[in-house]
């Protein structure tokens, strides 16, 4: 054995750390929520952001507008669990410089709802019925309500997907099979948001053909970090 030690290459990076990722605009957006909205207009869009880069808010500017100016009815916001749905609480958005607050009714965060998935599934029934224009419940809920009220119940209807990576075009997971009918069905717009587009067991989040009517937003680490040399 060589007792010798032996250098081992490695790579250093520096980052600027100067606040850009955090600055915000007129409007009160960061970067990569700037990036998001301008991208508003698109029927089927893909945000992958890392952790704390603003998905939420992002989601929230865009929704807003799409239901005070492209004729949407109301925006469904669907999360993997209860304690996501907290990210979707009211926003005072104005009061940095957009037009409109983001609002969801307390009846309406079904995340914060006590009693069974059956009871917050006649929740979402009640909620496309109304005049009210934001909800948020979680992937289980959403999966039931469209087993109980059919795909055609969400028409003209924004669906965000938070933790869209939780989908996959494998016939046995249900929500990536409802998505899919939801999208075949053409009248739905869809915001789907994650981390990391990618499952752990190579499955597909979705087909190839309706991962091409996407149109993409990617804000990567590296420039959440504000690189400055490698």
């Amino acid at each position: 054995m060589n007792p010798e030690s032996k250098s081992v290459p490695s790579v250093s990076v520096a980052y600027a750390a100067n606040g850009n990722s955090t600055k915000a605009n007129a409007l009160g957006m960061r970067p990569m929520q700037e990036r998001a909205y301008e991208k508003r207009g698109e029927q089927y869009l893909l945000i992958k952001s890392p952790p704390a880069s603003g998905k939420s808010r992002a989601l929230m500017f865009i929704a807003l507008d799409k239901l005070e100016n492209q004729g949407l009815k109301q925006a469904i916001i669907v999360v993997p669990e209860k304690s996501i749905g907290a990210s979707f609480h009211d926003e005072p958005l104005s009061k940095f410089g957009f037009w409109a607050d983001w609002h969801v009714e307390p009846k309406w965060n079904l995340c914060n709802s006590p009693g069974t998935d059956g009871g917050k599934v006649n929740a979402v029934g009640t909620f496309l019925e109304s005049s009210d224009q934001t909800l948020v419940c979680t992937h289980a809920t959403f999966r039931f309500a469209v087993e109980k009220f059919g795909i055609a119940a969400f028409d003209q209807r924004l669906v965000a997907i938070d933790e869209f990576h939780h989908v996959s075009a494998n016939p046995n997971n249900k929500l990536g099979q409802q998505l899919a009918q939801i999208i075949a069905h053409g009248s739905a717009h869809i915001v789907a948001m994650t981390g990391s587009y990618f499952r752990g067991h190579a499955a597909a989040v979705l087909s190839d053909e309706d991962e091409r009517k996407f149109e993409r937003v990617t804000y990567t680490y590296y420039e959440q970090l504000g690189p400055v040399s490698a």
